[in-house]
């Protein structure tokens, strides 16, 4: 990773925090991305003293489209090659206190598939044209097992709301759209994959659920780093793994119509 640029979404904590300090000692420069400006600026000097290719701090809300959008521009800005874009920011199914009601983001949408997919969705198309200008380049969604098809006549969940769907609607959304990139960016030297990192690993997400943790960050960051640097994975695309170990998503994934239906919603509602 010497001498390449690798973006982490949600890196200023748990799984993200863990990838982002594993992938700065292999040698890469690190953007890192969260919302806690005093979390990302102590992660920021920790990777600058490991002496490695140091780190840049952006802070910005992905419940907000605009607030990605501006993130977006300006990592641009800033740099000219990204070779690895790692989407891990996300929320769970319950509030960090707990709660399981049903949430909107500023834009008026669902905020698990606000910020879980259309976040992803939104930030991977503006930066698109650096990916591909750096290649070879790759893209990692971090998605789950837990995947709900997408309803595409109630996205927003407006009837018969539960956490636990609304979260497996937006990690399989981002598995939907790892699948359209692959075919996308054929030929262009830009891969795409998804995976479910670890179950349940001990994390703030997995313990504001009230869930005792069964796995550990390392574990799950191991997984993430495989995905995103492993030269047994060079030019392939598409693919969906549990850990490191290749497997098929549920089979909406896989179905074209659903993802042009998919892809249709998000350029309207991110406006991409």
């Amino acid at each position: 990773m010497k001498g390449k640029v690798a973006l982490i979404t949600g890196s200023t904590d748990g799984l993200g925090k863990a990838v982002a300090l594993k992938l700065a000692n292999a040698g890469a420069h690190i953007i890192v991305h969260g919302r806690n400006r005093e979390r990302g600026e102590a992660l920021r000097k920790e990777i600058d003293a490991l002496k490695g290719g140091g780190a840049m701090f952006y802070a910005a809300d992905f419940s907000s489209m605009a607030a990605v959008r501006g993130f977006a521009e300006a990592v641009a800005k800033d740099h000219k090659q990204i070779h690895l874009l790692i989407n891990n920011a996300g929320i769970g199914s319950t509030d960090p206190s707990g709660g399981r009601q049903r949430e909107l983001s500023p834009d008026g949408y669902e905020l698990r598939f606000a910020v879980n997919y259309l976040s992803t969705f939104l930030l991977t198309r503006q930066l698109l044209p650096v990916l591909v200008s750096s290649a070879p380049a790759r893209i990692v969604n971090v998605a789950s097992l837990a995947q709900r098809p997408v309803d595409f006549s109630n996205v927003m969940l407006e009837r018969d709301y539960d956490g636990g769907r609304a979260y497996g609607q937006s990690k399989l959304a981002q598995i939907l759209f790892t699948v359209d990139l692959s075919e996308e960016l054929q030929g262009k030297g830009v891969t795409a994959n998804a995976l479910h990192p670890a179950t349940y690993m001990d994390t703030a997400m997995v313990r504001s659920a009230g869930v005792a943790p069964r796995s550990t960050v390392d574990e799950g960051a191991d997984a993430v780093v495989y995905v995103a640097t492993s030269p047994q994975l060079d030019g392939k695309s598409g693919l969906f793994f549990n850990g490191k170990a290749e497997m098929r998503a549920n089979a909406q994934a896989y179905d074209a119509e659903a993802r042009k239906q998919l892809r249709e919603l998000s350029v309207k509602l991110t406006k991409a």
